[in-house]
């Protein structure tokens, strides 16, 4: 693995690259060693379109957190079936199971950090547990926090988060998506621009923020599969940010 200079330095030279380039790089660096993350909503579609056909058996993590859109299920299956995608589906850890039950309604709505680690954050990481690398495909214009990532960055643990698409923008998306006529999630057309699961989130207006319908009134932007909350590896190390502490923590 090469020093964090070395990947400061390969990250800056990447500035000017495609993101194609970018993921050869990353494929001829690390695979088999490497996945990619995706919640096959409308701008997930690029990312997963130039992968495999760079790798077309990459390994693509889905995080199933039991309380997406029907719509977003059904997309999915017609996708993986139709490209032949290696698709692996992540659940939350099973110690989680009677906590989940219990609140199985309520805690999306009463404290969605905790029902992020649960159900996003937690599974990711041990999905991503031995491996190399991670494709993620955030994008810089998204929002305050992803303003400030880098294409490579190296995790505390040694995996490298690969992020091809960081310099695109929504136009970016557009066009690639018109030019490969990639299919759109069927909500996207019905003012779900951005979608992650039911609960938390809604449709918004032509004029807003394409993020504006994510967790609504909360004060939240991140599920916390790209902010500081991912580099812990216990929820003790994190819990202060939550509400809700399930007894299994305590």
């Amino acid at each position: 693995m090469k020093t964090k200079e070395e990947i400061a330095a390969l990250s800056a030279q990447f500035e000017a690259k495609t993101p194609q380039e970018i993921i050869q790089w990353a494929v001829d660096e690390f695979a088999p060693e490497i996945a990619l993350s995706t919640s096959f909503q409308t701008q997930s579609m690029p990312l997963l379109h130039m992968a495999t056909r760079i790798l077309p058996d990459i390994k693509i993590f889905f995080l199933d957190t039991g309380y997406h859109f029907w719509d977003t299920l059904i997309f999915r299956e017609r996708i993986q079936h139709e490209w032949n995608l290696n698709v692996v589906d992540l659940y939350r850890d099973s110690r989680w199971d009677h906590f989940a039950r219990q609140n199985v309604r309520s805690l999306p709505l009463q404290d969605p950090n905790l029902c992020c680690y649960i159900y996003k954050v937690q599974p990711m990481q041990k999905a991503l547990s031995g491996l190399k690398a991670w494709v993620s495909g955030i994008r810089r214009d998204q929002t305050s926090n992803r303003a400030h990532a880098q294409i490579l960055e190296l995790q505390d643990d040694g995996l490298l988060k690969v992020n091809p698409l960081l310099n695109w923008t929504k136009r970016d998306v557009q066009t690639y998506m018109a030019d490969h006529q990639l299919p759109v999630h069927p909500l996207y057309e019905r003012g779900y621009r951005s979608i992650g699961c039911a609960p938390c989130t809604v449709a918004i207006g032509l004029n807003e923020d394409d993020r504006a319908g994510r967790w609504a009134g909360r004060g939240k932007t991140e599920c916390g599969l790209h902010t500081d909350m991912f580099k812990h590896k216990e929820l003790a190390e994190v819990k202060d940010q939550f509400v809700m502490e399930p007894e299994d923590a305590r």
